[in-house]
């Protein structure tokens, strides 16, 4: 290692003399001096057409590229339940993926299981960005070739979103109007935007169709309606093609076991009612807890319409496959029947086995009686209907990967630079 640092034990004499007020170098020094600077040029020198003889060197990535017959989708979110299962199929289907995710609520475990089944070149890359960043979201679009937007980052419990509402208008509404802004600079032309059916609150009339007013009575439902109502606005003065799919319900896990549901332990008590079965029949906690029986409907319990998460990421690909510039498609995912609480209980209990005990306490601050949709229209211009509606069979699906992987995604991940 090269040093410039002058030792305690020169002489004296070795040292710059100063005569009348200026300063007289010894010419054997400034030798020495110059004679480092030139070693350190010729090695930097050297460094540097080793590096432009590598093949790699002057090859941009393939991902930074736009590529005839090649479709790059960046999947906001991608290392959450949705967002994974949804990579997981646009991967299979020769897409080439980027996924961003702060991992908030997102497992890195999900991301090494995509990266292992598709380690080849120019298909899949994670990166570690929080969309609440701009100038990390802008350097993103910067540095990538993007063709797509699927866009499913965002906090989705109900209950939480009624005890912190500023997080949810802070990670929905905000981080959605960065990530549009950011295909506005860049030049993406397709988003595919993850929405739900809480922006509809709760309607006098079933089935919830697309003309169905959004009246949303939690914040969640509220957050997710402000960043519809701004792409919509944007959308008026712009060809970009969008699809808004708003969501009901989703249960199951992947069909060949690959993929799952894994909340973090705190999040438990705000997740979905498979997560809490399973918990329950798995003794992580004690029992079941259903909020609300004295709701007008037929058991007293809420009622929902339950969509697997295979059909799901199928409809976001439908989407994607059929989005035109200029275009607004907005569509319900749903399959069009409703299913009690109490129903779903009954069937949990038969997919894993165990007589859940189940505790009926005083309903949720902002759960609504009764949600279920009406999937026409999906189906007629989508060409998109649930196939996965047998509801004990999504539960056992999702039950075997629960067995499989007692502590969710274990398997380390070693983030690199």
């Amino acid at each position: 290692m090269l040093s410039f640092t002058r030792t305690r034990t020169q002489q004296r004499s070795n040292r710059s003399m100063s005569l009348g007020g200026m300063d007289y170098a010894d010419p054997k020094k400034k030798n020495g001096f110059c004679g480092k600077i030139l070693m350190v040029s010729t090695l930097t020198a050297l460094c540097i057409l080793m590096l432009k003889q590598s093949p790699s060197f002057n090859t941009p990535s393939q991902f930074s590229r736009h590529e005839p017959g090649v479709t790059h989708v960046l999947v906001t979110g991608g290392a959450g339940y949705i967002g994974s299962h949804a990579a997981l199929r646009l991967l299979k289907d020769s897409y080439r993926v980027t996924i961003v995710d702060n991992l908030s609520r997102g497992n890195l475990g999900a991301i090494n299981v995509l990266q292992q089944l598709f380690p080849e070149p120019g298909r899949l890359q994670f990166i570690y960005a929080d969309l609440g960043d701009a100038k990390a979201v802008h350097r993103i679009f910067s540095a990538n070739a993007f063709d797509a937007v699927m866009h499913f980052a965002a906090v989705a419990y109900v209950g939480e979103s009624t005890l912190d509402p500023l997080k949810y208008y802070h990670n929905i509404t905000s981080n959605t109007l960065v990530v549009l802004e950011a295909m506005a600079a860049h030049g993406v032309k397709t988003l595919i935007y993850s929405s739900t059916c809480a922006t509809y609150g709760e309607p006098e009339k079933m089935p919830i169709t697309e003309e169905t007013p959004q009246l949303p009575i939690n914040p969640y439902g509220k957050a997710k309606k402000m960043a519809e109502d701004i792409i919509l606005d944007f959308h008026k003065n712009s060809e970009m093609a969008v699809m808004i799919l708003r969501y009901f319900n989703v249960i199951g896990s992947d069909p060949e076991g690959r993929l799952g549901e894994a909340p973090r332990p705190e999040l438990r008590e705000h997740g979905r009612i498979s997560g809490a079965c399973f918990d329950a029949a798995r003794g992580i906690i004690p029992g079941l807890k259903v909020r609300g029986t004295d709701y007008k409907t037929p058991d007293g319990t809420c009622i929902r319409d339950y969509i697997d998460v295979t059909d799901l990421v199928d409809a976001h690909v439908k989407a994607l496959e059929k989005a035109k510039p200029g275009h607004v498609g907005i569509y319900n995912v749903g399959t069009g029947r409703g299913r009690s609480v109490k129903e779903f209980v009954e069937a949990c209990k038969k997919a894993t086995g165990v007589p859940i005990k189940v505790d009926f306490l005083p309903r949720r601050p902002g759960d609504y009686a009764e949600v279920f949709s009406d999937p026409t229209k999906i189906k007629n211009e989508l060409n998109w209907t649930a196939k996965h509606t047998d509801l004990l069979e999504s539960l056992r699906i999702a039950w075997r990967w629960q067995k499989a992987h007692r502590n969710g995604y274990s398997t380390p991940l070693v983030m690199s630079a």
